[in-house]
């Protein structure tokens, strides 16, 4: 089976989209990078070393210091697919950040784009 050609593009590539997208609906770019790092374990500035060099997804995701083990809890359609029924884990990844980039500028709050849970 060939691998899908998202995973060879660069994580660098995509982000301007990402931030075009949060930005039109009045998001930050510190939302877009908080959102990143929460999925990833990246650190701001390790973030940017990835976008410096042109990280590819599938290396992006492979190489991400600590997966947010409360990915798990992200579910819905993205691209017409359920993110919680994509079996390949490096596609699941990718459309797990994509879910959160769309959540946010649907307006969500932080809280729940991050899936925390409420304080008693």
């Amino acid at each position: 089976m060939t691998k899908h050609r998202i995973y060879s593009i660069s994580v660098a590539s995509v982000y301007p989209h990402y931030l075009a997208k949060a930005e039109k609906k009045g998001r930050s770019k510190a939302e877009v990078d908080e959102i990143i790092c929460w999925l990833t374990g990246h650190s701001a500035e390790s973030l940017d070393g990835e976008l410096a060099q042109k990280t590819s997804f599938e290396d992006f995701f492979a190489q991400a210091p600590q997966m947010n083990p409360s990915r798990a809890l992200i579910t819905g359609v993205i691209c017409g697919v359920r993110v919680e029924n994509i079996e390949e884990p490096t596609m699941r990844e990718i459309r797990y950040l994509d879910k959160l980039v769309d959540e946010l500028a649907r307006g969500k709050a932080m809280e729940k784009i991050l899936r925390k849970s409420p304080v008693a």
